[in-house]
C-alpha cells in the first residue's frame, strides 16, 4: 500500500472509481447538488484537488490518495486541522468496495494517524461516523478510537440531516503508534 498527495494524473482513475462505487459510497457522502455522475467527473476532481491543495498549503488539511497493489483505491483526509492549544483534526476516508475487507482502510487510516501524531504534531484526531455505518464504526474502534457521544443531526448526508457517533483518538492512547496497535490487534 502507498499513501501520497493527490496527483493531477489521477483525475480519470478517481472519476471512474467514484462512479463505479456510487451505491457503496452515496449513503455516507455529504449531500450536494447535481447527480452523482456530475459530481464525479475528472474536471470535478481537478477542482477538488486545487481546493484541497490550497488548504494543505495553509496547513488546514492533509489529503492522501490510497493505492493498493499499484491502483488508486481511495482517500484519507485529515481536515479542519487546528494548531495552538487544541492541535486536532478530523479524519475522513473512503475506499473502493473491491478493496474492502482486506485491511486496506484500517492500515491507511492508522498510517495517517501516526503521521498526524508524529511529524505533524497533533494531539487529537476525531472521526464522526453514522451509527448505521457498522464497517466504519468497527474500523475506528479497532484502531483504538473511543466513542465520546452522539452528534444529533450533525451533517446533511445523502439527502437528510444525520446523526453521527463521535470518536476520538489521542496521541497518548498508543505511545508505540497506531500501526503498531493495529498489528497487535490481528487481522480484520
Amino acid at each position: 500500500m502507498l499513501l501520497h498527495p493527490l496527483r493531477r494524473g489521477d483525475a480519470q482513475a478517481w472519476s471512474a472509481l467514484r462512479r463505479e462505487n456510487e451505491a457503496w459510497l452515496a449513503p455516507w457522502e455529504p449531500s450536494s447538488p447535481g447527480s452523482w455522475t456530475e459530481r464525479h467527473t475528472p474536471a470535478v476532481y481537478r477542482a477538488m484537488r486545487r481546493a484541497v491543495g490550497r488548504r494543505a498549503r495553509a496547513g488546514s488539511s492533509l489529503p492522501f490518495a490510497v493505492r493498493h497493489r499499484g491502483r488508486l483505491v481511495g482517500q484519507v483526509t485529515l481536515d479542519n486541522v487546528v494548531r495552538g492549544a487544541m492541535r486536532s483534526a478530523h479524519v475522513g476516508y473512503w475506499l473502493d468496495r473491491a478493496a474492502a475487507g482486506q485491511g486496506v482502510a484500517s492500515l491507511a487510516v492508522a498510517l495517517v494517524c501516526d503521521h498526524a501524531f508524529g511529524p505533524v504534531g497533533l494531539h487529537r484526531i476525531q472521526a464522526d461516523v453514522r451509527p448505521e455505518n457498522a464497517r466504519s464504526c468497527r474500523l475506528v474502534e479497532r484502531l483504538g478510537f473511543r466513542e465520546e457521544g452522539l452528534l444529533r443531526s450533525y451533517l446533511h448526508i445523502d439527502g437528510d440531516w444525520r446523526d453521527h457517533r463521535c470518536y476520538a483518538l489521542l496521541a497518548e492512547d498508543h505511545p508505540a503508534g497506531v500501526v503498531a496497535h493495529l498489528r497487535r490487534s490481528g487481522p480484520p
